[in-house]
């Protein structure tokens, strides 16, 4: 990236882009609401607080730790524009996050620089538009298209997520093949560690602990990794 395109990049698509994505994802927060808003002022059906705070508890209980959880762990990947476009469309695991890897993996950008966030961007993009085309039609023939498969084909589809997150490890690994294996032992070890009770004292550590161990682990590996091998170059 030249030094006019850098300057394009910071001083007018950024300031843009983060206006938008503010304005669209306060705009996609109150929508989210209005169904509640309506029920509340139609029909007169408002929920009793204590009803209201118990369910509140137990979502804030089963997932918060993705509230810090997934923007970490995405991030490096969708860049800031992505970030928006994912948490405003969702699917962003099983969907988001492999088309923006792939799109950047096809146009040989390196991730995390400001190439591979516009790359992220225009390939989350198509993603977001097939996925509604294919969903629309999925939600109108879907339980009859998925009542004629085998039972085979139906069971394997529990699969697919795990597929695609062991597809992005090899993707990301290949890159850095030492940090990949380094990783991969981490997380290995961190899951028997919980199986085995060593983080039972903490509340829903298999929920949040081996993402964010992994995530921060590997972070601190690479950041070593590299320091030692500029200092090689150096020396």
């Amino acid at each position: 990236m030249n030094q006019t395109e850098k300057d394009f990049y910071d001083g007018e698509y950024m300031p843009q882009m983060n206006r938008i994505g503010k304005i669209t994802g306060f705009a996609g927060v109150i929508l989210c609401f209005c169904p509640a808003l309506a029920l509340a002022v139609v029909y007169g059906l408002l929920p009793q607080p204590a009803a209201l705070v118990t369910a509140v508890v137990a979502g804030a209980a089963s997932f918060g730790a993705l509230w810090f959880v997934e923007p970490i762990s995405y991030f490096p990947v969708l860049g800031t524009v992505g970030t928006y476009m994912a948490f405003l469309s969702g699917n962003i695991s099983n969907m988001r996050v492999p088309c923006a890897s792939v799109a950047q993996a096809a146009a040989g950008v390196e991730p995390g620089s400001p190439k591979a966030s516009v790359i992220a961007t225009l390939g989350m993009a198509v993603s977001i538009v097939m996925n509604i085309s294919i969903l629309t039609v999925g939600v109108i023939l879907g339980s009859s298209v998925l009542s004629m498969l085998p039972a085979a084909v139906t069971e394997a589809l529990s699969y697919l997520l795990p597929s695609l997150f062991g597809a992005l490890l090899v993707q990301f690994a290949m890159k850095k093949i030492r940090l990949g294996v380094v990783v991969l032992l981490f997380g290995i070890l961190i899951y028997l560690a919980i199986n085995g009770g060593l983080f039972a004292w903490l509340p829903g550590a298999s929920n949040y602990l081996p993402v964010l161990g992994c995530i921060f682990f590997s972070i601190a590996v690479a950041m070593l990794t590299v320091d030692k091998g500029k200092e090689g170059e150096k020396k």
